[in-house]
């Protein structure tokens, strides 16, 4: 039987690597926050909401526009995308309440990455991730079998 196992590493990145992740946070917030307010908008003119293939879409235009999105990794800011149509998802099968903005304040800040092509690898007690490259982390254990996602947390304390 397929388990999925999760391990929570704390990572030690270097200055420019903290400001590239600072921007990954930034523009997956920028990204849910746009695309929540047209979905509002759109659910308040015709009733119906988007999908998550119509808010996919408008993510190339939206690169297009605001060209420093390009400069952060594109799977996170579809998964910023995905978590808005499942919090929708979840608001309509009365299990949740209504997605609501993300705040720079909110003292949690965090982005999901997912691997694809080799993009997140281990090698010894370095972790690659995208656009930031190999990060060096706290290897408290050995990581088994294979890696489906990275989700990347900003503590309140800045670690």
């Amino acid at each position: 039987m397929l388990q999925h196992k999760a391990f929570k590493f704390r990572i030690y990145p270097s200055h420019v690597q903290i400001m590239q992740l600072r921007k990954t946070l930034g523009c997956c917030r920028f990204v849910f926050n746009h695309l929540l307010s047209k979905w509002s908008q759109i659910y308040q003119a015709t009733g119906k909401g988007l999908s998550y293939n119509a808010c996919a879409s408008q993510l190339p235009d939206m690169k297009r526009e605001w060209s420093w999105l390009k400069e952060v990794d594109s799977i996170a800011l579809q998964s910023a995308v995905r978590n808005l149509a499942d919090g929708y998802q979840r608001h309509f099968n009365k299990q949740n309440e209504r997605p609501r903005f993300k705040s720079r304040k909110h003292p949690v800040q965090s982005y999901t990455t997912r691997y694809t092509n080799g993009n997140i690898a281990v090698k010894g007690n370095r972790l690659q991730l995208p656009k930031l490259g190999w990060v060096p982390y706290a290897k408290s254990r050995e990581i088994e079998g294979r890696i489906l996602s990275a989700t990347v947390r900003l503590a309140p304390s800045g670690k």
